[in-house]
């Protein structure tokens, strides 16, 4: 018989997901490549749909992983939650209180190891107080917190200091943790911003205040956080990080 640490990553989740879901025993069938799933709710939640589809193109050129290109809406109530290891949840103003229900899903796919990036698309803070407000409900035992720059997640493939996106709203990720693992996190920069382009192919936004460069380095983030849920949630601690992170430079 295996033991607990010989288990594969796939493995493992098979097994969690059938501790919490005893009808069914969900994994994560697409673990290994980035599927770029939208978290569908009531609100304006597409409204970086094409941007989405460009950052999948910019996981493909930049990294060895396996790319599915196109945009794939997720309902959070879904039992589909559960074959993604990643989930884009995006918005611009607030929206209504998820029902206790669909709180209950997501609390499930956090536990077995999902991972959700919360991105404000908007220049108001409507969609990140209900973000807070259904996190709070969520995962109320991991309130949120500033990342500091230390945190591996800023190394899991390209070396950063700080957390960019189109608007300089700020230097910093919030993020809820189950453990040692970064289970959610919270960009308040506008992070999809920096991928969409017009039918011309031109960038459709401004990066502000620090222009293109600043567009390149919310673009290694938001590589570095694709990275992290598929591969590295487990090794925040791992001694062999900085050779791992080395040979991906």
């Amino acid at each position: 018989m295996k033991s607990a640490l010989s288990l594969s990553r796939r493995q493992l989740l098979t097994f969690l997901g059938s501790t919490f879901l005893a009808s069914r025993a969900w994994a994560f069938g697409e673990s290994s490549r980035w599927v770029p799933a939208m978290a569908q709710y009531t609100g304006k939640w597409d409204s970086r749909r094409s941007a989405l589809r460009r950052f999948s193109y910019e996981v493909q050129r930049r990294t060895a992983t396996e790319v599915v290109l196109e945009p794939i809406p997720i309902r959070l109530d879904s039992p589909r939650l559960f074959e993604l290891p990643f989930l884009y949840f995006g918005g611009e103003g607030g929206f209504a209180p998820l029902e206790q229900g669909t709180r209950q899903n997501i609390r499930r796919y956090l536990e077995v190891g999902g991972f959700i990036l919360a991105d404000a698309n908007g220049s108001g803070g409507g969609f990140e107080d209900s973000f807070r407000r259904e996190m709070s409900q969520v995962l109320p035992q991991a309130p949120m917190v500033e990342l500091s720059a230390e945190h591996v997640l800023f190394k899991s493939f390209y070396m950063l200091s700080s957390a960019a996106g189109r608007g300089g709203v700020s230097p910093f990720l919030e993020a809820c943790l189950l453990g040692r693992r970064v289970a959610v996190v919270l960009v308040p920069n506008d992070l999809m911003g920096v991928f969409a382009r017009n039918e011309a192919g031109h960038f459709e936004y401004p990066v502000i205040p620090g222009g293109e460069r600043q567009r390149e380095m919310a673009i290694r983030l938001a590589i570095n956080l694709i990275i992290y849920a598929l591969c590295l949630d487990y090794k925040d601690d791992a001694a062999h990080l900085p050779a791992l992170v080395r040979r991906r430079r």
